[in-house]
């Protein structure tokens, strides 16, 4: 299953890796801001439409919720934060109707983002010191307790071969959409 979700998103993840300004050498607070933004338009919505059920990634027992939009709009109204146009993004609704597999494939998606956050976290904490980066800080333990619950939940919730295929559909929808706000923040607004 892992290796499903890991083979159905490679390109995808690679895509968003190599093309995020946070990730360049030069990154700048101004980088960071713009990455909150887009992060936000994606979070944002999906929180809370995750909210809506209680199955799933939802009714997990080792993952209490959490709402890493709070900690993007902690960093944007740091004192530290340049200021910045607003942050905006357009995205169509999630689908009320997501089987749970499909939920544990966004989710996934989700999850493995806070671990590429705290190797940013390390790569920019100095150099863009005093903001805190709450947001790629992270848990005090660091990613690592958590994903592994994450993924023991998703190993004993997703198994079959339908099942399989919908999480990795949800998981390259994650990505399909995430990409699709870096594409519009690249994209100039029309006059």
């Amino acid at each position: 299953m892992l290796a499903a979700l890991r083979q159905a998103t490679a390109e995808r993840h690679a895509l968003l890796d190599s093309s995020l300004a946070i990730g360049s050498e030069g990154a700048t607070l101004a980088h960071y801001r713009e990455h909150l933004c887009m992060l936000h338009a994606w979070l944002l919505p999906l929180e809370r439409w995750q909210g809506a059920f209680a199955d799933g990634p939802q009714g997990a027992r080792t993952l209490p919720s959490r709402r890493l939009s709070e900690r993007i709009e902690a960093d944007l109204t740091d004192p530290a934060m340049p200021s910045g146009s607003l942050c905006e993004g357009r995205q169509n609704p999630w689908p009320a109707n997501a089987s749970p597999a499909y939920r544990w494939g966004v989710s996934y998606v989700i999850e493995g983002s806070q671990l590429g956050g705290a190797v940013l976290y390390q790569r920019l904490a100095a150099r863009l010191a005093p903001h805190p980066l709450r947001y790629l800080r992270g848990e005090v333990q660091g990613p690592g307790p958590r994903w592994r619950s994450f993924m023991q939940e998703l190993r004993g919730a997703v198994h079959t071969p339908g099942e399989i295929a919908q999480a990795c559909a949800g998981a390259c929808d994650a990505f399909d959409r995430i990409l699709a706000l870096r594409e519009q923040a690249a994209t100039p607004a029309p006059d």
